[in-house]
């Protein structure tokens, strides 16, 4: 196998870390495109892309704007961009895909979102579902509502006060500072994020991971969760996507909320979702003591929607 990076000039000249992990010499049955959540980069889902890749799917992904080595080269951690960020994150992987289609021309293309990134790839969906096959949301979150709108003011004030690029303490609080609540005894501020000690300990260990974001980055964020519950903007989704969705039922930022979506989705007539609740899973179920299962599931399912296609195929006169 192997893995090697790509920096992709974008219109507006910034550049994008991409990650690809490919078998040598080979042709792959389908590629799978990952957008990660915020405050971490796509260098963490290494172990996970290589099983992948042992089974005959290649993996692409980056560092978006604002994070890892994408945010380190831009000189912008923590913020997405001055105008429109995170629709113009949603471009940055519609560039990824086309780069994609052009390494790997009639191959299916799954893109999948983790926490952050599911909410990327669901605004995705309202825009260029066409150019994938179907879509993973790992970690996903219902509306914010009331305390959304609220927060978005919080952030406009915020950046207005110490400029958009200054990291936000109090929004960090308010969005993250309850997640610890339901676990007993907690050894340190991110044991939501699993129950496997030593993958926390690496993420707090990580300089690309943890950080506090920018006014900015909440306020794109808050704008991002209310364009992907517009049920107006969702109408646009092809009722026929395949969507798969799975979660750690205590993950404090979906957990049993990821229900309300699904079910926001069927109600506007989406009929081809999937979805899997981990028992004592928490938010990162691809770094959770049970993870193989979350590789295995991932696997088997994009198995079966390339079984469905092939025989569809066969089945057209």
């Amino acid at each position: 196998m192997k893995a090697s990076i790509n920096w992709l000039k974008m219109s507006d000249g910034v550049e994008i870390y991409v990650r690809k992990w490919c078998a040598k010499d080979a042709q792959p049955v389908a590629v799978l495109q990952l957008a990660h959540g915020m405050a971490e980069h796509i260098d963490r889902y290494e172990e996970f892309a290589e099983h992948l890749v042992q089974h005959g799917i290649f993996v692409y992904g980056n560092d978006h704007r604002g994070h890892g080595e994408t945010g380190e080269k831009a000189g912008s951690v923590g913020f997405f961009a001055e105008k429109d960020g995170f629709d113009r994150v949603v471009e940055d992987l519609y560039g990824i895909n086309q780069l994609i289609q052009h390494d790997f021309p009639y191959v299916p293309i799954y893109l999948m979102g983790h926490s952050m990134g599911s909410f990327l790839v669901r605004r995705y969906i309202q825009k260029y579902s066409s150019s994938v096959q179907g879509v993973i949301l790992s970690g996903t979150a219902g509306s914010p509502g009331v305390a959304g709108k609220l927060g978005k003011l919080i952030a406009k004030w915020e950046g207005r006060v110490k400029g958009p690029k200054a990291p936000s303490p109090l929004l960090d609080r308010l969005s993250f500072g309850s997640f610890n609540k339901g676990i007993q005894n907690p050894k340190t501020t991110f044991d939501w994020l699993s129950r496997d000690s030593s993958e926390v300990e690496k993420y707090i260990n990580d300089p690309h991971c943890g950080f506090v974001c920018s006014s900015g980055f909440f306020y794109d964020l808050f704008d991002g969760l209310e364009k992907i519950h517009d049920p107006k903007l969702n109408q646009s989704i092809p009722k026929d996507l395949p969507m798969l969705f799975f979660s750690g039922d205590k993950d404090p930022v979906g957990g049993t909320k990821v229900l309300q979506v699904i079910q926001h989705y069927k109600d506007i007539g989406l009929l081809n979702i999937d979805s899997t609740f981990f028992k004592d899973g928490r938010h990162e179920m691809l770094n959770e003591i049970n993870k193989h299962d979350v590789y295995q599931l991932v696997l088997n399912w994009i198995t079966k929607q390339l079984y469905k296609n092939n025989k569809m195929r066969n089945t057209v006169p």
